[in-house]
């Protein structure tokens, strides 16, 4: 049976290289810099040459971004 009042469930995954660029609107070099200095999630070795990154820490790593100010200096 369905229930109309269910929570939302969070279903984390992996995600590939075009996402994560699309979310973090960083390209790779700029990304792979970020994750060196710790300022962005690391990547995981999916096996061979496949990379990719969980979900849920890229969306954390956005929500600690900081908001830009769209107020002028006078």
């Amino acid at each position: 049976m369905n229930n109309t009042n269910q929570t939302a469930i969070s279903v984390e995954r992996i995600i590939r290289e075009a996402e994560c660029k699309q979310l973090s609107g960083l390209g790779r070099t700029t990304r792979y810099l970020k994750e060196k200095e710790g300022t962005f999630p690391p990547r995981r070795k999916l096996g061979g040459r496949s990379v990719g990154w969980m979900l849920s820490e890229i969306q954390k790593w956005q929500r600690d971004q900081p908001v830009a100010s769209t107020d002028r200096a006078s």
